[in-house]
């Protein structure tokens, strides 16, 4: 929940050297889950904060079918797979050391947790990571639609309990431990899709189904591990949704940090009529020259993701109490990348906004004062 954190710009951990296992297709099945962006007409004036409607993305089904009641009923269809211990005391061991490696902030919020939550959460994790390596990673260049239709097939085994390696065994694990539905697993690979076939985005609605695919998901997978207080009068839903929204925030901040970054790649992660609103055009931000336009249409772009930052907070603290550490600290970290983009006068075209490691240490205390909030009484 997110969870979600930057999956971008990362060293590869691999997906099994690249060998996917290769089962019948099951990807007609899977597209029949997924969501496409509906044709929203902009019709109000400055930069939108509307995106698309929860309920076109299913959240709703997806918290039904992520309540304990309804998810025993895949019990009686698959049989929870069988490991050697020490097996999968390694197969966990590794995910805590990818965790830990390659999001350090996040790793040291999740050792609050009990020992199965941690071990479910480095398992998503890792899955989220290498399911991102395909597209952005090292071997990026061999991507194609039939290396996603495998792993999409490779997903189904993990939740059949027919896992392909060790880390698949670790979610497959995690899969019979908790009630996780595979429709947020499959919209992210979606979001990998689009990746692949879009590298323009004409409105903000377009651009919130990419951050919900990437990002948004990610919370979606990660409630139902990190669990709900038992105090909290809060409906399901209205946490469900602000998991979601964190996943916004964050992949929002990401495009902002990476904007450089990705107009090297011939790619913009900014909606196209608001750079017209501002008088910009793809041309000026490949040409990454930084221009009181441009300072203006950042503010804009940073003030959104804040509020969706400020809609993450009213459910981060109606978690369990021992799980709301990282989420906090995902929350104010990415919020200190806003921060540094502002410091660096708007300039995200030739520099990256940066948070260094003291200012990183010195935010967790703060994580872990606003995590021993209690839960409000009050929903949305």
């Amino acid at each position: 929940m997110c969870l979600t954190l930057s999956l971008a710009s990362k060293p590869c951990i691999g997906a099994s050297n690249g060998n996917l296992q290769s089962r019948k297709s099951m990807s007609t099945t899977a597209r029949e889950e997924v969501i496409t962006a509906p044709k929203i007409p902009i019709t109000l004036p400055g930069l939108t904060k509307h995106g698309i409607p929860h309920t076109n993305l299913q959240v709703q089904d997806i918290v039904r079918r992520q309540s304990w009641p309804n998810n025993l009923a895949k019990e009686g269809t698959c049989r929870k797979p069988r490991f050697h211990p020490t097996f999968l005391e390694e197969a966990y061991n590794k995910c805590r050391n990818i965790c830990a490696e390659y999001a350090k902030t996040f790793y040291l919020g999740t050792l609050l947790m009990t020992e199965e939550r941690q071990k479910a959460i480095w398992a998503i994790y890792v899955w989220c990571r290498r399911t991102d390596e395909l597209v952005d990673g090292p071997n990026a260049d061999y991507m194609s639609s039939a290396v996603l239709e495998r792993w999409e097939e490779r997903l189904q085994d993990i939740f059949d309990g027919r896992p392909y390696d060790m880390l698949d065994a670790a979610l497959s694990d995690t899969v019979f431990n908790f009630p996780l539905d595979i429709k947020p697993f499959r919209d992210m690979i979606e979001g990998m899709r689009m990746d692949t076939r879009k590298s323009r985005y004409t409105n903000f609605q377009e651009l919130y189904l990419y951050c919900y695919y990437v990002a948004g998901t990610v919370g979606l997978m990660s409630v139902p591990v990190m669990g709900i207080a038992p105090e909290s009068s809060v409906s399901a839903h209205s946490i469900y949704n602000a998991a979601l929204y964190l996943g916004i925030g964050n992949q929002l901040t990401n495009i902002l940090r990476d904007v450089g970054e990705d107009a090297s790649r011939g790619r913009v992660y900014l909606p196209q009529d608001e750079l017209v609103q501002f008088g910009l055009c793809d041309k000026d931000v490949l040409s990454r020259k930084v221009t009181d336009a441009w300072r203006e249409f950042m503010k804009e772009q940073i003030t959104r993701a804040r509020f969706f930052f400020n809609l993450a907070e009213e459910g981060a603290s109606q978690l369990d109490k021992a799980s709301r550490w990282p989420v906090w600290s995902s929350l104010l970290l990415y919020r200190k990348i806003l921060d540094a983009i502002e410091d660096n006068d708007y300039d995200n075209l030739t520099k990256r906004a940066y948070v260094g490691r003291t200012k990183k240490l010195l935010m967790l205390p703060l994580a872990y004062t606003r995590a021993l909030s209690k839960p409000g009484l009050s929903s949305r």
